[in-house]
């Protein structure tokens, strides 16, 4: 590729960056704000400092055009609802008195109001806050937040392009709010919104913006010809204005489809497109509808998802053949690299060899950087950058890391029988109330319990070796009999060891598996001030030795109710993973299966008549396309059923999901064919009990009825309530009381006060009961 082939004008960008800087500055800055340690100022001017020193960071890396906006104190989705005032009618009091607290209430909640319902942002594992209207929905613009990130790039002497998430997508994601009618649709309000958005643009042209980036991920979705026609009719109406900056509409995470037409035809000024995910879809349909002639093209071609290096060949090959589909192709990631941990230079502990097979953010900024002057200039000039490169897919290729015969032999020896329970579930179910002895709605919790700051001391002097391994483990058995004691005190019936040794449900285990990396800096922001450091599955996968048995025997030899043995399930230990992209996913979480088959036998053996298989994130690796979804879940149940199918019929086999749609998958929650499903139902006020019933799930359901993600108590009656409304779709005999989800990031006074007051709604309902 000659510079006169390329064109002169690509330019490297991004859509968005990670926000939390190198030591997760801007968590500890919240967290001291919310405990009174840290003032207001304080806190924006780390967030000010932070904000500047990424977009240093894109500027010095060669990045072209900076994005502004994407930094949030909690999420982008709750800032674009402070922006368009779609405030909740009991939050607007809070927010008045001070826009700060009044932002983190609607997060968070307080004692005494809800906070917004949180769920996962499209297939990834990022948590967004579900916009709550209505028919009354009055939308006002307020740009402050914006204008003053722009302004701010723009002293720094950057060119920058603020971010917004698109008009479609805000309507789209919502929901009505509590009280309004299930069946009402919030597109009904587009008509309401864009002049909104209208204002907005006209601040950002006067704050001195020349672009606006439209997230609008929602249209790579299965949309309906009505849905399709207010995405036209919003970008005719935006395009018409007079007074905007110039409008690149952005998708992300899959092919667009039907939208892609509708997008193209639109008086916008340019589309962001991902050529990773769906990078022979989006070419053959652009190539469709006759490219973009006179519009911006800013093409995905680096993963903004995983961590493993671009293929810099192959990315160039996708960008010339995009050449002549717009007037300007430019380069970027394929999303917000807000889904990656932010640099590979700190990683001390990972083997070299491996090290140059992963890009973070900076380095995929790098990357970007790369293609965009080969783009421009010709491959020519970054010829040293493409040998190095192809360097490293070939070490990566040529590993004995990545292949193991003997785990790819077992996978390969699989049966049908491998996969089933040896009994149908009423006999089962009958087996296990003649083995356990529960009452009607038996109380329990999800699994984990206060990670404080004691816990969290203890292991970091393991690592550092200010104590050994006995005095750790002293300390876990410590922490471990006052979790046991206290819910035989609280009245709970099936207990848990409250995973004091655990740093990570996902991480935790994948350390004792073989194939996995773990990192120690490589955070990635889950909901608000929850990072998490996702392994890096790296090769086949295979269990040395038992994970969990001693600390849950342990557990158990100090009570006489059952205590549940606690895994993450194979899907969760993928979707929470950087997984690997050179064989398919089932085939790796078929690997996965079988190592925590060994353990769920373990455990078994070892007298626990209670096995937990966490599957939170069984909806949200769910593929946004429905045609795409078959294959996906039947790999995925199955990978379910290959962990428990193995146990005796009065071993009861429990899961957990929360934070999600789970509409979507009722079918495939059955087709696991746990005997208890607990899930998140707080914040969505027992849609899911609902969505169970109408379904017929014929096994045990345990919908939360106490969100842990808010520090507030809720009262004995509150819960009360929510039994009631779950009984009104799950019978009794079939009934659980538990929280939504674990209880890791509590405090202990709220937890004790919380699990009390559970105890107590159960036992009241109870009461009730007719019999």
């Amino acid at each position: 590729m000659t510079a006169k082939s390329a064109g002169a004008a690509a330019r490297a960008t991004v859509y968005g960056y990670p926000r939390q800087g190198p030591d997760r500055e801007l968590k500890k800055a919240i967290e001291g704000y919310w405990k009174g340690r840290v003032t207001a100022d304080v806190l924006r001017d780390t967030a000010a400092e932070l904000r500047r020193s990424n977009w240093r960071q894109l500027a010095d890396a060669g990045i072209d055009e900076v994005p502004t906006g994407d930094f949030s104190y909690y999420d982008h989705v709750l800032d674009a609802t402070v922006m368009v005032g779609a405030i909740p009618e009991r939050h607007r009091a809070a927010v008045a008195a001070d826009a700060l607290d009044g932002y983190f209430a609607m997060a968070r909640g307080t004692q005494d109001v809800a906070p917004l319902e949180m769920t996962k942002w499209f297939d990834t594992n990022y948590h967004y806050l579900v916009p709550e209207l209505g028919p009354d929905t009055v939308f006002t613009a307020d740009s402050a937040k914006q204008v003053a990130e722009l302004a701010e790039a723009l002293a720094l002497g950057l060119t920058a392009r603020p971010v917004l998430v698109g008009p479609v997508t805000y309507l789209l994601l919502a929901k009505p709010a509590p009280g309004v009618a299930a069946d009402f649709d919030p597109l009904t309000l587009l008509d309401r919104l864009l002049p909104v958005y209208a204002e907005v643009f006209t601040d950002l042209r006067a704050a001195g913006a020349e672009w606006v980036q439209l997230d609008e991920p929602a249209l790579v979705q299965d949309r309906t010809r009505a849905e399709l026609n207010a995405a036209a009719r919003a970008y005719r109406e935006l395009g018409a204005l007079t007074d905007r900056p110039k409008l690149l509409v952005a998708s992300y995470f899959d092919r667009l489809g039907d939208a892609l037409p509708v997008l193209a035809k639109a008086p916008v000024d340019g589309l962001a497109l991902d050529f990773t995910e769906a990078a022979a879809a989006n070419l053959d349909a652009l190539a469709a509808v006759g490219g973009l002639p006179g519009k911006r093209l800013v093409a995905g071609v680096v993963n903004g998802r995983n961590i493993w290096v671009n293929d810099l060949e192959r990315s160039l090959s996708t960008l010339g053949t995009l050449l002549g589909l717009a007037d300007r192709v430019d380069v970027s990631s394929s999303c917000s690299l807000l889904h990656v941990p932010l640099d590979t230079a700190p990683e001390r502990d990972i083997d070299p060899q491996i090290l140059r097979w992963l890009a973070f953010a900076r380095q995929k900024t790098r990357e970007i950087v790369t293609l965009a002057k080969g783009l421009a200039q010709g491959t020519d000039t970054i010829a040293a950058a493409l040998a190095a490169n192809r360097a490293d897919l070939a070490s990566r290729t040529g590993s004995p890391i990545t292949r193991d015969p003997a785990v790819r032999a077992r996978a390969a020896a699989v049966t049908e029988a491998d996969v089933r329970r040896s009994r149908p579930y009423p006999e089962r179910a009958a087996a296990q109330r003649a083995r356990l002895g529960l009452p009607l709605l038996p109380t329990t919790t999800i699994g984990s319990f206060p990670q404080t700051g004691e816990v969290r001391a203890a292991r970091a002097d393991l690592r550092t070796g200010r104590i050994d391994t006995a005095r750790y483990e002293e300390r876990i058995r410590a922490e471990i009999q006052e979790v046991i004691s206290f819910q035989e005190k609280a009245g709970l019936d099936v207990l848990v060891h409250g995973e004091a040794e655990r740093n990570d449900m996902v991480q935790y285990f994948a350390e004792q598996l073989t194939g996995y990396l773990a990192t120690q800096h490589g955070w990635v922001q889950s909901y608000g001030t929850r990072y998490v450091r996702p392994p890096v599955l790296a090769g086949d996968i295979s269990r040395p030795e038992p994970m969990t048995v001693r600390w849950t025997t342990y557990a158990q030899s100090l009570t006489e109710r059952p205590v549940k043995g606690m895994l993450t399930g194979p899907v969760t230990m993928l979707a929470w993973s950087f997984v690997r992209d050179d064989q398919p996913l089932g085939d790796t979480a078929r690997q996965v299966a079988l190592a925590l088959r060994e353990e769920v036998g373990d455990l078994e053996a070892a007298g626990t008549s209670v096995i937990q298989v966490d599957e939170p994130a069984l909806r949200e690796t769910l593929p946004l396309r429905a045609a795409d979804r078959p294959a996906y879940l039947a790999w995925a149940t199955e990978a379910f059923r290959l962990t428990t199918g193995g146990v005796r019929p009065d071993t009861q086999i429990h899961t957990h999901m929360c934070y999600a749609e789970f509409g979507d998958i009722v079918q495939a929650i059955d087709d696991l064919d746990a005997d208890v499903i607990s899930l998140e139902a707080a914040r969505s006020h027992m849609q899911v009990a609902r969505e169970l019933a109408a379904h017929g799930y014929p096994r045990e359901a345990g919908p939360g009825v106490y969100d842990i993600h808010s520090p507030r108590v809720p009262s004995p009656e509150e819960i009360a309530a929510l039994l009631r409304t779950a009984l009104n779709a799950i019978p009794a005999e079939r009934l659980w009381a538990n929280p939504d989800c674990g209880l890791k990031t509590r405090g202990w006074p709220e937890t004790r006060a919380s699990l009390e007051n559970l105890v107590a709604a159960a036992r009241i309902v109870r009461g009730q009961l007719p019999g």
